[in-house]
C-alpha cells in the first residue's frame, strides 16, 4: 500500500480583506496514476479540485479532478501546483506543464499562472430563463469556449445575486461568469456552474482567462485588478499579454499529510 504526500492550499486570496480564496489539494506522485485512482482520491478528498502533479523526463505534468469528474482546465488548481513547488523550494524558473495549456512561475515572491485568453465568440440573445434564473439586470450575454459571460449593471447586482440553479439547469450551457465594473477594483464577478455539485466556484482562474480580454477591451487596460464576490471571495491581478493572460494570486497552506493509495 503506497503513501502519497499531499498539501492543501487556498489561492487567489487576500486574507487581510477577508478574501480567503479557492482551495485545492495537491497530490505529488512519482508517476502518473490511473484515471480510476485519481478520481477515487478526488472523491475522498472532496475538494473543488484535487491537483495531481508528477515529473517525467524533467517535465512537470498536471491533471485536475473534481469529486465527480475530471476538469479540463483549472486555473486555481494550477496556481496551487505552482505554490506547492514554490513552498518546496524547487521552483526557480517558469514551469510549463506537459498538457501545454498552462504554465506558471514566481515573480517578486508572488505566484502566477499563464494561460491562453478565451475570446468572446458571439453575443447571444438574453433569454427569459436567464432573467428568471439570475434575477438581476442583464446588459449582455456573450458566448465563449469556456463559460459564458453575463454583463450586469453594478457590483451590488453581482454581490447580492441569488441564482435559481434549477432554472439555470434548463439550459445545457455549462457555466456563467457574471460580471460588472467594480467599485474599488476594475471589475467584479461570480462564477456559476449549475450542472455540477458545486454550483458556484469560489475563485476561478479559467473565468478570468475570458474576463481579462473582455474587460481589457472595455476599459482599454492590459493590467487590472479583479475581485470574485463568492462567499469565500477571491482576488486576482491580471495582465493581458497578447493572446495570453497572466494571473497573479496570493496563497496560503491549509494542511499537509499523507494518504494511502489502495
Amino acid at each position: 500500500m503506497d503513501k502519497l504526500k499531499f498539501s492543501t492550499y487556498a489561492v487567489f486570496s487576500n486574507k487581510d480583506n477577508g478574501l480567503i480564496g479557492n482551495t485545492s489539494t495537491v497530490v505529488e506522485t512519482e508517476h502518473a496514476l490511473s484515471n480510476v485512482q485519481m478520481q477515487s482520491i478526488a472523491s475522498d478528498l472532496w475538494q473543488p479540485a484535487t491537483t495531481f502533479l508528477w515529473k517525467k523526463n524533467d517535465q512537470w505534468h498536471v491533471r485536475w479532478f473534481a469529486p465527480d469528474q475530471e476538469i479540463g482546465l483549472c486555473g486555481h488548481g494550477s496556481l496551487a501546483a505552482v505554490a506547492h513547488l514554490y513552498e518546496k523550494g524547487i521552483l526557480d524558473t517558469e514551469i510549463h506543464f506537459q498538457n501545454g495549456i498552462i504554465s506558471g512561475g514566481v515573480e517578486n515572491e508572488k505566484c502566477y499562472i499563464t494561460l491562453a485568453s478565451i475570446p468572446v465568440i458571439d453575443e447571444l440573445t438574453i433569454e427569459n430563463y436567464l432573467l428568471d434564473g439570475l434575477k438581476i439586470p442583464i446588459l449582455g450575454h456573450f458566448k465563449t469556449s469556456n463559460k459564458n459571460i453575463i454583463l450586469t449593471d453594478s457590483q451590488e447586482s453581482v454581490r447580492f445575486m441569488s441564482p435559481n440553479f434549477e432554472i439555470l439547469r434548463r439550459s445545457p450551457i455549462f457555466g456563467y461568469a457574471v460580471t460588472a465594473v467594480g467599485d474599488d477594483c476594475d471589475f467584479v464577478s461570480r462564477t456559476l456552474v449549475p450542472h455540477v455539485h458545486q454550483l458556484e466556484d469560489p475563485a476561478t482562474g479559467s473565468s478570468h482567462a475570458a474576463l481579462a480580454p473582455f474587460w481589457a477591451a472595455k476599459l482599454n487596460k492590459t493590467k487590472m485588478k479583479a475581485i470574485q464576490l463568492s462567499k469565500r471571495g477571491g482576488q486576482f491581478h491580471l495582465t493581458l499579454e497578447g493572446k495570453k493572460v497572466k494571473l497573479y494570486g496570493e496563497h496560503y497552506k491549509l494542511n499537509e499529510g499523507k494518504l494511502f493509495l489502495h
